[in-house]
């Protein structure tokens, strides 16, 4: 029942499909609820009177608590079994879904989302720090991809149930619906899964301050930072226009839009496994870097689209996603290897914490960079377009220089108990 093995077997055991499929629900129910607040804002504003820059302040307190989050508790991360500390956050993730579902005016609702993040954005790095703890590297793209299908299963099954649920009812039943399904996987996770606590047995620093400092100034760990800020400011950057460039620029009606998110994420649930083999089995840097390049001819594509048919975007938006998992999974299963086992915690609860104010910042230069022309047209959409290829470019140059320098350099030195 171990699932941490050096056997070479490259299958799953039965408690390894568990482990695999209950990471990849509390990933689901995580980016759910972050992603239920955009399309649920056109009925949330009107219901608690609240103006669209409220509304944007209440979207964007997830992102900046769960940032903050992340730091506060990179330095704990390490001190407790995972599992323990995994349900510790998903309870308190819970208790803010359910905040969420029960508030009544925009004070509840902005202190509800604060908290929220404060829970939900350390669940991502601790879902991580055990998905490398219990699986060998010759096994992490395979999980990775896996757990990425949390994404798209959000797009395809989540968002449109919670549409419905709202439209049936009103926009509190999603969340609370949410939070009793996320309630009973957590109940699982906690009756089946086994502490993870291996690396507990090893010294530690007394002072978390001391852990935090020597995570944050290993210069390897600083090159793997920077790749996740570029790869994450990648994504903010197109996906808060995607949906107006659509309508606006494209041409395609609202009633379309969601078949163009609905086949697209069905396509990325087939997708991700399969990047995540090829991963194992060919070079996760090969992999990368072959997503690297088909992301920058896609990008420049969509960003310079006219007028099209829906099945012609259909296929654009796929073929692009495909290139941007082809990037997201293969450097979670590299960067993986990279921090000492008594810092993955603290390592990857600091990267979360990145991708939280990265994606945040990418969001505001975006929102700099196009304007509204007097058509209703978006406008300098290709600027957009020409700033991801530029950070697709220095991230895969600088994991490349990472590559390089885990091959010759030696582990960093873990800094024990005196």
């Amino acid at each position: 029942m171990n699932p941490a093995t050096t056997s070479p077997s490259t299958q799953f055991s039965r408690y390894q499909k568990f482990v695999v499929g209950m990471l990849a629900f509390l990933q689901f129910a995580v980016i759910l609820d972050f992603m239920l607040m955009s399309p649920l804002g056109a009925v949330i504003m009107p219901a608690l009177h609240i103006s669209p820059q409220q509304f944007g302040l209440v979207v964007s307190a997830y992102a900046f608590s769960a940032g903050v989050s992340g730091l506060l508790t990179a330095g704990f991360a390490d001190r407790y079994d995972r599992k323990k500390l995994l349900l510790f956050f998903y309870s308190g993730f819970i208790i803010g879904t359910v905040w969420c579902g029960l508030a009544q005016s925009f004070e509840t609702l902005l202190l509800a989302r604060i908290v929220t993040g404060l829970f939900g954005g350390v669940i991502g790095s601790v879902v991580l720090a055990i998905s490398t703890d219990l699986f060998p590297p010759h096994m992490r793209g395979r999980v990775m991809g896996l757990i990425q299908t949390a994404f798209a299963a959000s797009q395809v099954l989540g968002i449109p149930i919670g549409l419905y649920l709202s439209n049936r009812w009103n926009w509190h039943v999603p969340f609370l619906a949410m939070a009793a399904l996320g309630l009973c996987g957590g109940l699982f996770v906690a009756w089946r899964m086994q502490p993870v606590a291996a690396h507990l047995a090893i010294p530690q620093e007394h002072s978390p301050w001391m852990h935090l400092y020597h995570t944050v100034t290993e210069p390897r760990y600083l090159i793997a930072f920077a790749i996740t800020a570029l790869l994450t400011t990648g994504g903010f950057m197109l996906m808060p226009f995607s949906s107006a460039f659509a309508v606006n620029n494209l041409g395609v009606s609202l009633h379309d839009l969601p078949t163009v998110y609905l086949v697209t994420g069905m396509c990325t649930i087939f997708f991700g496994p399969m990047i995540g083999k090829a991963a194992d089995k060919f070079g996760k840097f090969r992999v990368f870097t072959l997503g690297t390049g088909l992301s920058i001819i896609m990008v420049l594509i969509y960003t310079h689209l006219g007028p099209i048919s829906l099945p012609a975007l259909i296929v654009v938006n796929v073929v692009m996603f495909v290139g941007i998992f082809s990037r997201m999974i293969p450097f979670q299963a590299l960067v993986s290897s990279v921090p000492v086992t008594t810092q993955r915690g603290s390592f990857n609860a600091i990267s979360a914490s990145i991708q939280q104010l990265s994606g945040g910042i990418a969001s505001v230069v975006a929102g700099h960079i196009v304007v509204l022309g007097a058509d209703g047209k978006l406008l300098h959409f290709d600027v957009v377009g020409y700033v991801v290829v530029g950070t697709s470019l220095v991230a895969l140059t600088l994991l490349w220089r990472l590559q390089r320098r885990s091959a010759v350099e030696p582990a960093p030195q873990r800094v024990t108990a005196p």
